[in-house]
């Protein structure tokens, strides 16, 4: 028997692709902690924290805009799944994350769809998971955008960002239905 056949097998590792964008990357060098293009190996049982604390967050974003810590990711299996899923929390008090078109206040959470963009201020983050096998470990990439995620892949938001972060506080009409009559 040869060493080859003797050889363990590598398990596939789930992989979070997060493509990032800001319009200040180049001149404030927001993003000068993370590593681009390198796959970043992590224990399944991380709950990877995103913000501006370096003792808190495992990526840190140099700007004062940004909470101590924002979000954070977190890996899961559902049940009567082999599958790992990412779930994802906004951790900020100040302001809401969008997620796909979905906005997660202060410690709301949901599952990553497969493929969504989320954004916060005028940050965005285009993720994108590729499945594995290995329960052990998953991996992380980042790259980085020079234009907008949201015109570069036609995905417009279903409202504009407001500046006080929330929909809902900044809103000042009447969302009540109105009766109209038949000839109105």
């Amino acid at each position: 028997m040869s060493s080859f056949e003797d050889a363990d097998t590598e398990e596939t590792v789930t992989c979070l692709q997060m493509t990032v964008y800001h319009p200040g990357h180049q001149q404030s060098g927001i993003f000068q902690s993370i590593r681009f293009f390198n796959r970043e190996k992590l224990p399944s049982s991380e709950v990877v924290k995103f913000g501006r604390n370096s003792n808190t967050c495992h990526y840190t974003f140099q700007d004062k805009q940004v909470s101590r810590v924002q979000f954070s990711l977190q890996l899961f299996k559902k049940f009567d799944s082999s599958v790992l899923s990412f779930e994802i929390k906004n951790m900020s008090k100040k302001t809401n994350l969008i997620v796909g078109n979905k906005e997660l206040g202060y410690l709301n959470k949901m599952d990553l769809p497969y493929k969504c963009l989320v954004r916060f201020g005028e940050y965005q983050f285009l993720m994108e998971k590729e499945d594995g096998e290995s329960l052990e470990f998953f991996e992380i990439q980042f790259s980085l955008s020079t234009k907008p995620l949201l015109q570069e892949n036609n995905w417009l938001p279903q409202k504009p960002i407001p500046e006080c972060g929330s929909y809902s506080s900044c809103s000042t009409q009447n969302n009540s239905p109105t009766e109209m009559g038949e000839n109105e």
